[in-house]
Protein backbone atom coordinates (compact mmCIF):
# COMPACT_ATOMS: atom_id res chain seq x y z
CA UNK A 1 0.00 0.00 0.00
CA UNK A 2 1.10 3.57 -1.24
CA UNK A 3 0.42 6.61 1.09
CA UNK A 4 0.38 9.76 -1.70
CA UNK A 5 0.95 13.58 -0.75
CA UNK A 6 2.06 16.40 -2.63
CA UNK A 7 5.21 17.24 -0.74
CA UNK A 8 7.02 14.65 1.41
CA UNK A 9 9.90 16.06 4.16
CA UNK A 10 12.45 14.00 5.05
CA UNK A 11 13.44 14.94 8.41
CA UNK A 12 11.72 16.78 11.75
CA UNK A 13 14.06 18.50 12.79
CA UNK A 14 14.00 22.50 12.85
CA UNK A 15 14.11 22.68 9.21
CA UNK A 16 11.96 20.12 8.73
CA UNK A 17 9.29 21.67 11.24
CA UNK A 18 9.59 24.66 9.55
CA UNK A 19 9.08 23.85 5.84
CA UNK A 20 6.13 21.55 6.76
CA UNK A 21 4.69 24.50 9.39
CA UNK A 22 4.92 26.87 6.12
CA UNK A 23 3.62 24.34 3.71
CA UNK A 24 0.38 24.09 6.41
CA UNK A 25 0.29 27.77 6.39
CA UNK A 26 -0.35 27.50 2.31
CA UNK A 27 -2.91 24.62 2.83
CA UNK A 28 -0.38 21.89 0.66
CA UNK A 29 -0.55 18.52 2.26
CA UNK A 30 2.58 17.34 3.49
CA UNK A 31 4.31 14.15 5.32
CA UNK A 32 6.88 14.37 7.83
CA UNK A 33 9.21 11.55 8.64
CA UNK A 34 11.56 11.38 11.24
CA UNK A 35 14.19 8.12 11.66
CA UNK A 36 14.00 9.03 15.87
CA UNK A 37 10.77 8.76 18.32
CA UNK A 38 11.09 12.91 18.53
CA UNK A 39 11.29 15.94 16.41
CA UNK A 40 14.55 17.59 16.93
CA UNK A 41 16.89 14.51 18.37
CA UNK A 42 19.86 16.30 17.73
CA UNK A 43 19.20 18.92 20.39
CA UNK A 44 17.16 16.48 22.54
CA UNK A 45 19.53 13.24 22.44
CA UNK A 46 22.69 14.31 21.14
CA UNK A 47 23.64 17.62 22.81
CA UNK A 48 25.49 18.32 25.88
CA UNK A 49 23.24 19.57 29.00
CA UNK A 50 24.73 23.17 29.15
CA UNK A 51 24.32 23.96 25.50
CA UNK A 52 22.64 27.33 24.35
CA UNK A 53 21.95 28.88 21.33
CA UNK A 54 25.08 30.98 20.35
CA UNK A 55 23.15 33.62 18.39
CA UNK A 56 20.76 36.23 20.06
CA UNK A 57 16.97 34.48 19.94
CA UNK A 58 15.89 37.01 16.97
CA UNK A 59 18.59 35.62 14.71
CA UNK A 60 16.86 32.18 15.91
CA UNK A 61 13.14 32.18 15.21
CA UNK A 62 11.59 29.96 12.80
CA UNK A 63 8.80 31.33 10.45
CA UNK A 64 5.94 33.21 11.58
CA UNK A 65 6.62 32.76 15.43
CA UNK A 66 8.76 34.44 18.34
CA UNK A 67 9.96 33.64 21.14
CA UNK A 68 7.90 34.38 24.20
CA UNK A 69 8.74 38.12 24.73
CA UNK A 70 10.23 36.65 28.85
CA UNK A 71 12.91 34.57 27.20
CA UNK A 72 16.59 35.60 27.46
CA UNK A 73 18.35 36.98 24.94
CA UNK A 74 20.31 33.60 24.57
CA UNK A 75 18.13 30.37 24.97
CA UNK A 76 18.59 27.74 26.62
CA UNK A 77 18.63 24.33 25.49
CA UNK A 78 15.32 23.75 27.08
CA UNK A 79 14.00 27.18 26.30
CA UNK A 80 14.62 26.17 22.85
CA UNK A 81 13.38 22.63 22.68
CA UNK A 82 9.95 24.36 24.91
CA UNK A 83 9.61 26.52 21.63
CA UNK A 84 9.77 23.44 18.85
CA UNK A 85 6.79 22.03 20.67
CA UNK A 86 4.67 25.14 20.75
CA UNK A 87 6.11 25.45 17.49
CA UNK A 88 4.76 22.08 15.87
CA UNK A 89 1.36 22.24 17.76
CA UNK A 90 0.57 26.27 16.84
CA UNK A 91 0.91 24.93 12.72
CA UNK A 92 -0.18 21.44 13.20
CA UNK A 93 3.41 19.75 12.48
CA UNK A 94 2.15 16.16 12.92
CA UNK A 95 6.11 14.07 12.13
CA UNK A 96 5.64 9.91 11.51
CA UNK A 97 8.27 9.00 14.15
CA UNK A 98 10.42 6.37 13.38
CA UNK A 99 10.18 5.83 10.12
CA UNK A 100 13.67 5.45 8.49
CA UNK A 101 13.97 6.47 5.07
CA UNK A 102 15.77 3.46 3.30
CA UNK A 103 15.49 5.03 -0.66
CA UNK A 104 14.29 8.00 -2.49
CA UNK A 105 14.46 7.95 -6.54
CA UNK A 106 12.35 9.98 -9.22
CA UNK A 107 9.92 7.68 -11.22
CA UNK A 108 10.08 9.72 -14.75
CA UNK A 109 6.98 7.68 -15.70
CA UNK A 110 4.53 9.37 -13.34
CA UNK A 111 6.75 12.36 -12.45
CA UNK A 112 6.88 11.97 -9.10
CA UNK A 113 9.11 10.92 -5.94
CA UNK A 114 8.50 7.31 -4.58
CA UNK A 115 10.62 6.79 -1.20
CA UNK A 116 10.22 3.61 0.86
CA UNK A 117 10.81 3.89 4.78
CA UNK A 118 11.13 1.30 7.38
CA UNK A 119 8.51 1.30 10.35
CA UNK A 120 10.91 0.70 13.05
CA UNK A 121 8.63 -0.09 15.78
CA UNK A 122 6.19 -2.38 12.97
CA UNK A 123 9.03 -3.86 11.38
CA UNK A 124 7.31 -2.81 8.32
CA UNK A 125 8.70 -1.04 5.00
CA UNK A 126 6.22 1.79 3.96
CA UNK A 127 6.14 3.00 0.51
CA UNK A 128 5.27 7.15 -0.19
CA UNK A 129 4.43 8.47 -3.45
CA UNK A 130 4.79 12.79 -3.46
CA UNK A 131 5.02 15.30 -6.39
CA UNK A 132 7.87 16.92 -4.22
CA UNK A 133 10.61 16.16 -1.91
CA UNK A 134 12.12 17.98 1.00
CA UNK A 135 15.53 16.61 2.15
CA UNK A 136 15.50 18.44 5.60
CA UNK A 137 17.97 15.85 7.50
CA UNK A 138 20.62 18.53 7.53
CA UNK A 139 24.11 18.92 7.64
CA UNK A 140 24.52 17.16 10.97
CA UNK A 141 23.08 13.45 9.95
CA UNK A 142 25.93 11.62 11.84
CA UNK A 143 28.91 12.42 13.87
CA UNK A 144 32.60 12.71 12.21
CA UNK A 145 35.52 11.48 13.71
CA UNK A 146 38.93 11.73 11.38
CA UNK A 147 41.11 9.02 10.87
CA UNK A 148 44.61 9.24 12.91
CA UNK A 149 47.24 6.74 13.02
CA UNK A 150 46.50 4.50 16.52
CA UNK A 151 43.40 5.41 17.30
CA UNK A 152 41.65 2.37 16.99
CA UNK A 153 44.23 1.51 19.63
CA UNK A 154 43.76 4.04 21.87
CA UNK A 155 43.83 2.71 25.69
CA UNK A 156 41.20 5.12 27.11
CA UNK A 157 36.94 6.46 26.26
CA UNK A 158 36.62 7.63 22.73
CA UNK A 159 33.17 9.70 22.35
CA UNK A 160 31.95 12.36 20.37
CA UNK A 161 30.62 15.24 20.99
CA UNK A 162 27.11 14.49 19.99
CA UNK A 163 27.46 11.26 22.77
CA UNK A 164 28.85 13.66 25.86
CA UNK A 165 26.40 15.18 28.11
CA UNK A 166 28.53 16.44 30.75
CA UNK A 167 31.92 16.51 32.71
CA UNK A 168 30.50 14.68 35.85
CA UNK A 169 31.95 11.17 34.52
CA UNK A 170 35.71 12.47 33.66
CA UNK A 171 36.40 14.17 37.36
CA UNK A 172 40.16 13.66 37.51
CA UNK A 173 40.86 12.23 35.11
CA UNK A 174 42.70 13.54 31.11
CA UNK A 175 41.16 14.50 28.70
CA UNK A 176 41.88 16.01 25.30
CA UNK A 177 38.84 17.49 23.12
CA UNK A 178 39.92 17.60 19.74
CA UNK A 179 38.13 20.61 17.65
CA UNK A 180 37.86 24.03 18.39
CA UNK A 181 34.68 25.69 17.38
CA UNK A 182 31.99 26.55 19.62
CA UNK A 183 30.78 22.71 20.59
CA UNK A 184 34.94 22.05 21.19
CA UNK A 185 35.24 25.29 23.13
CA UNK A 186 32.30 24.53 25.48
CA UNK A 187 32.78 21.68 26.46
CA UNK A 188 36.53 21.75 26.90
CA UNK A 189 35.10 24.38 29.68
CA UNK A 190 32.50 22.23 30.93
CA UNK A 191 34.92 19.45 31.81
CA UNK A 192 37.53 21.87 32.95
CA UNK A 193 34.72 23.58 35.69
CA UNK A 194 33.97 19.15 36.33
CA UNK A 195 37.17 18.47 37.84
CA UNK A 196 38.93 17.25 34.44
CA UNK A 197 42.65 17.96 33.90
CA UNK A 198 41.79 19.24 30.34
CA UNK A 199 43.81 20.11 26.87
CA UNK A 200 41.97 20.62 23.19
CA UNK A 201 43.51 20.73 19.93
CA UNK A 202 43.74 23.70 18.12
CA UNK A 203 44.57 23.71 14.33
CA UNK A 204 43.80 26.55 12.77
CA UNK A 205 43.44 30.17 13.56
CA UNK A 206 39.90 31.13 15.26
CA UNK A 207 37.44 34.10 15.98
CA UNK A 208 37.18 34.21 19.66
CA UNK A 209 34.31 37.17 20.44
CA UNK A 210 31.81 37.56 23.17
CA UNK A 211 27.84 36.93 22.53
CA UNK A 212 27.27 40.77 23.00
CA UNK A 213 29.82 41.42 20.12
CA UNK A 214 28.34 39.29 17.88
CA UNK A 215 24.91 40.26 18.21
CA UNK A 216 25.89 44.03 17.96
CA UNK A 217 28.29 42.84 14.55
CA UNK A 218 24.39 41.03 13.10
CA UNK A 219 22.62 43.82 13.80
CA UNK A 220 25.06 46.25 12.36
CA UNK A 221 25.21 43.94 8.97
CA UNK A 222 21.55 45.23 8.30
CA UNK A 223 23.07 48.20 7.55
CA UNK A 224 26.77 48.65 7.56
CA UNK A 225 29.19 46.99 4.52
CA UNK A 226 30.54 43.28 6.12
CA UNK A 227 34.17 44.73 6.09
CA UNK A 228 33.61 47.47 8.13
CA UNK A 229 31.67 45.18 10.32
CA UNK A 230 34.38 42.55 11.01
CA UNK A 231 36.87 45.46 11.17
CA UNK A 232 34.60 46.81 14.20
CA UNK A 233 34.24 43.52 15.98
CA UNK A 234 38.22 42.65 15.59
CA UNK A 235 39.12 45.70 17.53
CA UNK A 236 36.36 44.90 20.29
CA UNK A 237 37.57 41.58 20.49
CA UNK A 238 41.68 42.51 20.76
CA UNK A 239 40.62 44.91 23.33
CA UNK A 240 39.04 42.60 25.63
CA UNK A 241 41.01 39.83 25.14
CA UNK A 242 44.31 40.58 24.33
CA UNK A 243 46.84 38.80 22.45
CA UNK A 244 45.91 35.21 22.52
CA UNK A 245 48.50 34.02 20.13
CA UNK A 246 50.79 33.45 23.40
CA UNK A 247 48.16 30.98 24.48
CA UNK A 248 48.40 29.09 21.08
CA UNK A 249 44.81 31.14 19.77
CA UNK A 250 45.52 33.04 16.52
CA UNK A 251 42.95 35.44 14.61
CA UNK A 252 42.79 34.74 10.84
CA UNK A 253 43.37 36.93 8.61
CA UNK A 254 40.08 37.60 7.12
CA UNK A 255 37.23 39.17 9.76
CA UNK A 256 34.21 36.57 11.34
CA UNK A 257 31.73 37.42 9.70
CA UNK A 258 33.21 37.26 6.07
CA UNK A 259 34.67 34.01 7.06
CA UNK A 260 31.08 32.55 8.34
CA UNK A 261 29.49 33.88 4.59
CA UNK A 262 32.11 32.72 2.44
CA UNK A 263 33.30 28.95 3.81
CA UNK A 264 30.39 28.51 6.87
CA UNK A 265 32.89 28.51 9.79
CA UNK A 266 31.34 30.87 12.54
CA UNK A 267 33.56 32.77 15.32
CA UNK A 268 33.77 30.83 18.77
CA UNK A 269 31.27 32.56 21.07
CA UNK A 270 32.99 32.45 24.85
CA UNK A 271 31.91 31.25 27.60
CA UNK A 272 34.62 31.18 29.86
CA UNK A 273 36.85 29.20 28.01
CA UNK A 274 39.37 32.04 27.37
CA UNK A 275 40.12 32.77 31.01
CA UNK A 276 40.60 29.08 31.94
CA UNK A 277 42.94 28.90 29.23
CA UNK A 278 45.02 32.16 30.45
CA UNK A 279 45.13 30.90 34.07
CA UNK A 280 46.12 27.17 32.85
CA UNK A 281 43.17 25.27 33.92
CA UNK A 282 43.29 24.21 30.06
CA UNK A 283 46.23 23.83 27.75
CA UNK A 284 45.88 24.57 24.52
CA UNK A 285 47.92 21.68 22.30
CA UNK A 286 48.56 21.86 18.39
CA UNK A 287 47.64 19.01 15.97
CA UNK A 288 47.63 15.14 16.56
CA UNK A 289 50.24 13.54 14.75
CA UNK A 290 49.75 9.94 15.87
CA UNK A 291 48.15 8.06 19.02
CA UNK A 292 50.02 5.05 20.62
CA UNK A 293 48.10 3.37 23.60
CA UNK A 294 47.29 6.30 25.75
CA UNK A 295 49.50 8.15 24.56
CA UNK A 296 49.49 11.46 22.09
CA UNK A 297 52.26 12.65 19.93
CA UNK A 298 51.53 16.15 18.89
CA UNK A 299 52.49 17.65 15.52
CA UNK A 300 55.56 19.59 17.75
CA UNK A 301 56.94 16.33 18.58
CA UNK A 302 55.89 16.01 22.25
CA UNK A 303 53.61 13.55 23.52
CA UNK A 304 50.73 13.29 26.45
CA UNK A 305 49.04 10.88 28.18
CA UNK A 306 45.16 11.10 28.18
CA UNK A 307 42.48 8.79 29.55
CA UNK A 308 40.06 10.26 27.43
CA UNK A 309 39.23 11.99 24.28
CA UNK A 310 36.61 13.91 23.41
CA UNK A 311 36.17 14.87 19.46
CA UNK A 312 33.93 17.86 18.43
CA UNK A 313 35.24 17.40 15.43
CA UNK A 314 31.37 17.95 13.74
CA UNK A 315 29.09 16.37 10.97
CA UNK A 316 28.49 14.78 7.91
CA UNK A 317 25.63 14.31 5.59
CA UNK A 318 23.64 11.29 5.63
CA UNK A 319 21.42 11.66 2.25
CA UNK A 320 23.74 9.78 -0.12
CA UNK A 321 23.43 6.39 1.83
CA UNK A 322 19.33 6.31 0.72
CA UNK A 323 18.61 9.32 -2.22
CA UNK A 324 19.21 7.58 -5.27
CA UNK A 325 18.31 10.35 -7.77
CA UNK A 326 19.29 13.51 -6.48
CA UNK A 327 18.08 16.00 -9.42
CA UNK A 328 21.69 17.73 -9.53
CA UNK A 329 20.92 18.85 -6.21
CA UNK A 330 23.89 17.11 -4.01
CA UNK A 331 27.93 16.55 -4.48
CA UNK A 332 29.38 13.32 -3.31
CA UNK A 333 29.57 14.61 -0.05
CA UNK A 334 26.12 14.89 0.55
CA UNK A 335 25.79 18.99 0.43
CA UNK A 336 24.19 21.11 -2.27
CA UNK A 337 26.38 21.71 -5.05
CA UNK A 338 25.65 25.57 -5.40
CA UNK A 339 26.58 27.79 -2.77
CA UNK A 340 24.08 29.77 -1.13
CA UNK A 341 21.55 31.70 -1.61
CA UNK A 342 20.86 29.48 -4.36
CA UNK A 343 21.28 25.58 -2.74
CA UNK A 344 17.73 24.97 -1.88
CA UNK A 345 16.35 24.25 -5.05
CA UNK A 346 17.35 21.30 -7.44
CA UNK A 347 15.81 19.90 -10.36
CA UNK A 348 12.95 17.19 -10.76
CA UNK A 349 10.91 18.74 -8.08
CA UNK A 350 13.56 18.36 -4.85
CA UNK A 351 14.34 21.12 -2.70
CA UNK A 352 16.92 20.64 0.56
CA UNK A 353 16.21 23.03 4.20
CA UNK A 354 19.40 23.55 6.46
CA UNK A 355 22.40 23.05 4.24
CA UNK A 356 23.08 26.33 3.99
CA UNK A 357 25.81 26.38 6.45
CA UNK A 358 23.60 29.24 7.95
CA UNK A 359 22.23 28.09 11.67
CA UNK A 360 18.33 28.41 11.89
CA UNK A 361 18.28 31.62 10.14
CA UNK A 362 19.14 30.21 7.38
CA UNK A 363 16.87 26.92 8.15
CA UNK A 364 14.15 29.89 8.47
CA UNK A 365 14.78 31.70 5.06
CA UNK A 366 14.87 27.75 3.26
CA UNK A 367 11.74 26.54 4.95
CA UNK A 368 10.15 30.04 3.26
CA UNK A 369 11.45 29.87 0.19
CA UNK A 370 10.74 26.20 -0.31
CA UNK A 371 6.92 26.61 0.39
CA UNK A 372 6.55 29.61 -1.98
CA UNK A 373 8.23 27.83 -4.47
CA UNK A 374 6.02 24.85 -4.24
CA UNK A 375 2.94 27.26 -3.63
CA UNK A 376 3.53 28.34 -7.41
CA UNK A 377 3.52 24.91 -9.20
CA UNK A 378 0.61 23.68 -7.19
CA UNK A 379 -2.54 24.78 -7.46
Amino acid sequence: MKQETVVLIVGAGPAGIATSACLNLKNIPNIVLEKDDCCASLWRKRSYDKLKLHLANQFCELPYMSFPPNSPTFVSKKGFLEYLDSYITNFSVNPLYQRAVESAFFNCVDGKWHVKAMNVEKSVVENYVASFLVVATGENGEGFIPKIEGLDGFGGTIIHSSEYGNGKNFEGKDVLVVGCGNSGMEIAYDLSNWGAQTSIIVRSPVHILTKEIVKMGMTLLKYIPCNIVDKTVMILSRLIYGDLSVFGLHRPNKGPFYLKKATGRSPVIDVGTVDQIKTGKIKVLPSIKKIKGNYVEFADSKMERFDAMVFATGYKSTVTKWLKDDGVLFNENGMPKKRSPCHWKGEKSIYCAGFANAGLFGISSDAKNIAEDISTIFI
